[in-house]
């Protein structure tokens, strides 16, 4: 009596979750209205830290050179 209990709770728990599960993936899911809203407002922040970053990138390799410069001439002055 009892294994038949537990078989129909067993039933029921696993019927319900499997009904549940298509209403949990919807709530997960962002609007699909939203996303194409959001990606035009990153796209500037994201070119404006793209040209920082070549910026720096030319700067450090500006530095670089600079200072190979002045190692080979003091290395070529001794």
């Amino acid at each position: 009596m009892i294994a038949r209990i537990v078989r129909l709770y067993l039933a029921t728990l696993i019927s319900a979750a499997i009904g549940i599960s298509p209403i949990s993936v919807m709530a997960a899911d962002p609007a699909p209205g939203a996303t194409p809203a959001a990606t035009p407002t990153e796209a500037p922040a994201n070119k404006a830290q793209k040209k920082v970053k070549k910026e720096k990138k030319a700067e450090k390799k500006s530095k670089k050179k600079s200072k190979k410069k002045s190692k080979s001439t003091t290395d070529t002055a001794t």
